[in-house]
């Protein structure tokens, strides 16, 4: 299977030394060599919920041809987060002397009766970060309290945890705790060209995993399902370069990996940062999507050399583990899965918004649900 290093534009020079993504000249003139070119009908997954929300905002799919369908995928981690592991953050949150830190929209995302959010209005000890390395500072001002760490994110934010878990080891810091909630892309991908019930012609690759893994993990995807891949940057103009050269590895008969992305990702991604995660993190044998259920070795934990720093085996005793489905009204696991879209939703955008979100698409800043209420309602 090939997999081509660089890509050139249109107009025959890399893309890559573009000055202006966003320019209105060239993205009519991809939009016009779209139309012109695109001879079939194409299913693109987007797999990445920061592609969601570029193509939405932006106006993608009405630049594009009629026979090119965007089809959302599994990439947004706090999406994909089940109720039971957001229930196991609360518990935590709620334990004597415990301070439970997280990044980004976790806090916000509904377990199968509140949010941390919710624990927090209710003098739950939960604090948002912004660098995981915060927690280092936290657990240094309160030595009389155990603070952990709730790790959630692709292949992109693993370095930033082990890096985390790197400088608590080197320090000594003995009241820091780890719940490692790290997925990985290529197994959900895998599980719904499984599945079979979405009909995915190509995939729009994402780019800020393929920086640290490189873009030659979708070489078996492409080769196995004959699918091509196109490793994507955000920008408008990025987005449609790689829809047209999905459209030409159609018209040529090809199936490979492609990296439209050149100026930021590379084969083999980022060693160091791979070498950090593996020293300190390994696959699980199994881990529970939501939407998509049970899925062999598609997420990481704590290696059993650190089992002292895991909050799963610490609290083990006191966590709930039972498997809770979704409120049956929202459609997250069907638009994770890449068979529906929000606008099937019957509660989208009346019962369910960002301030009351009924599921977890709605709540993220990556999820689809997101994407659409904020853009085209």
């Amino acid at each position: 299977m090939a997999a081509l290093t660089s890509t050139k534009g249109i107009w025959d020079l890399p893309i890559d030394l573009i000055n202006d993504y966003r320019d209105p000249a060239l993205i009519k003139l991809l939009s016009d060599q779209i139309k012109r070119e695109a001879a079939r009908e194409i299913n693109i997954m987007e797999i990445c919920g920061g592609h969601t929300h570029t193509i939405m905002k932006y106006g993608i799919s009405q630049l594009l041809p009629p026979q090119i369908e965007f089809i959302h995928g599994p990439g947004c981690p706090v999406c994909v987060m089940p109720k039971e592991r957001i229930d196991q953050a609360i518990a935590l949150a709620n334990m004597p002397n415990v301070i439970l830190t997280t990044l980004g929209d976790m806090i916000r995302v509904p377990g199968s009766r509140s949010s941390l959010q919710q624990a927090r209005a209710q003098v739950a000890d939960v604090r948002p970060l912004y660098s995981p390395l915060d927690a280092l500072k936290i657990a240094a001002e309160n030595p009389a309290k155990m603070v952990v760490f709730f790790a959630i994110g692709f292949e992109t934010t693993a370095p930033m945890t082990a890096a985390l878990i790197d400088r608590a080891v080197a320090n000594g810091v003995r009241n820091l705790l780890f719940h490692i909630n790290h997925v990985l892309v290529p197994p959900p991908i895998s599980a719904i060209m499984d599945d079979g019930e979405a009909k995915i012609d190509a995939f729009l690759g994402p780019s800020h995993v393929s920086v640290i893994t490189g873009y030659d993990i979708f070489v078996p995807i492409a080769a196995r399902y004959k699918t091509p891949v196109v490793v994507s940057g955000f920008e408008p103009i990025d987005v449609l370069q790689s829809v047209l050269n999905i459209v030409r590895q159609f018209a040529e008969n090809r199936c490979e990996v492609e990296n439209e992305y050149a100026r930021a990702v590379t084969a083999h991604g980022n060693t160091k940062a791979q070498e950090l995660i593996s020293r300190y993190l390994c696959t699980r044998d199994h881990f529970r999507w939501r939407g998509l259920g049970d899925i062999p070795a598609s997420a990481l934990r704590l290696r059993d050399e650190y089992a002292e720093l895991d909050a799963e085996i610490v609290f083990a005793d006191q966590l709930p583990s039972e498997p809770i489905d979704d409120h049956k009204l929202c459609l997250c696991a069907q638009i994770l899965r890449g068979r529906a879209k929000p606008r099937d939703c019957k509660v989208f955008g009346t019962a369910c918004t960002p301030k009351t979100p009924f599921g977890s698409c709605m709540v993220s800043s990556e999820g689809a649900c997101a994407a659409y209420y904020r853009y085209s309602l």
